[in-house]
């Protein structure tokens, strides 16, 4: 077996479809090009790779916050292939949050990379709002801004995915005080990660040499039975050629005990997100 034939759930994507849901007028980015990628190409993309299932996690560029449209439509065509997680707004009504489960929305990001840390003052009473409704958290830090939100993290009721490995700061190392809080928050036993995006914090071309000893230290922290696998197909901005087969790959090669690979590809994310 291939790791292309293993089964596997994409944990982390995105849909862009300005033509069918054209994007805020005032966004700082649009996707273009590549970018563009409607659900209907990502499903082949999907059986090209031998994928069964995906998180389609909501935009801050393009869409921003509580345009949720493409993500939703996406997910009411996919016969239950797809979920979703949505950018929402502080504030967001309880009626919505209340509504987000009928449509195969399972949570809320939080892209504290994207807006800053002043943007997510309200994280915590937010927080404790989507685990009254059955909803997860995403939250998406850089460098030392996990540190903002210690306190948050060890005292949520909600269960939290902290995105694309927390991107540590490679230049503070393995014993900066961020990596270490993310390593605790880890052993605490309550998060997952998604053990990804190393595009994103990576100082070197393909294939991220540089990241794997951080990799491994958060695989030892939350453990099998916490991480999760995640494409970021298809890339936005990308500061270097990106491509999904590869990346599937790395994932054999840095995971090469297949019961633990099976965990990370899908097991924990089937478990998680309710993935039949």
């Amino acid at each position: 077996m291939t790791i292309f034939t293993e089964r596997k759930i994409d944990c982390h994507n995105h849909i862009f479809d300005p033509a069918g849901f054209p994007y805020q007028p005032d966004t700082p980015y649009a996707p273009s090009g590549h970018e563009i990628t409607t659900a209907e190409y990502f499903h082949q993309v999907l059986d090209a790779y031998g994928v069964s299932h995906a998180l389609i996690v909501g935009p801050n560029s393009a869409y921003g916050e509580d345009d949720n449209r493409a993500l939703i439509d996406a997910i009411a065509r996919s016969n239950e292939r797809f979920k979703g997680m949505a950018v929402v707004s502080k504030d967001v009504t309880d009626a919505t949050l209340a509504g987000f489960e009928a449509q195969g929305i399972v949570g809320v990001t939080f892209n504290v990379a994207y807006y800053g840390p002043e943007h997510f003052a309200h994280a915590a009473e937010l927080m404790e709002r989507l685990h009254r409704f059955g909803l997860l958290a995403q939250i998406q830090t850089q460098g030392e801004q996990i540190l903002a939100f210690a306190d948050v993290l060890f005292n949520t009721s909600a269960t939290v995915v902290i995105d694309h490995c927390g991107r540590p700061d490679l230049n503070q190392g393995l014993d900066s005080e961020a990596f270490k809080m993310l390593e605790e928050i880890g052993r605490a036993g309550r998060h997952f990660i998604k053990l990804s995006g190393m595009a994103k914090f990576s100082e070197q071309a393909y294939p991220f040499a540089d990241t794997k000893p951080y990799v491994e230290a958060l695989f030892a922290a939350y453990g099998e039975d916490r991480v999760l696998w995640g494409s970021d197909w298809p890339f936005l901005m990308a500061p270097q050629r990106m491509d999904y087969g590869t990346l599937l790959t790395l994932a054999k090669s840095w995971f090469p005990d297949t019961a633990q690979r099976e965990k990370y590809l899908w097991k924990n994310a089937s478990r998680l997100y309710g993935f039949d």
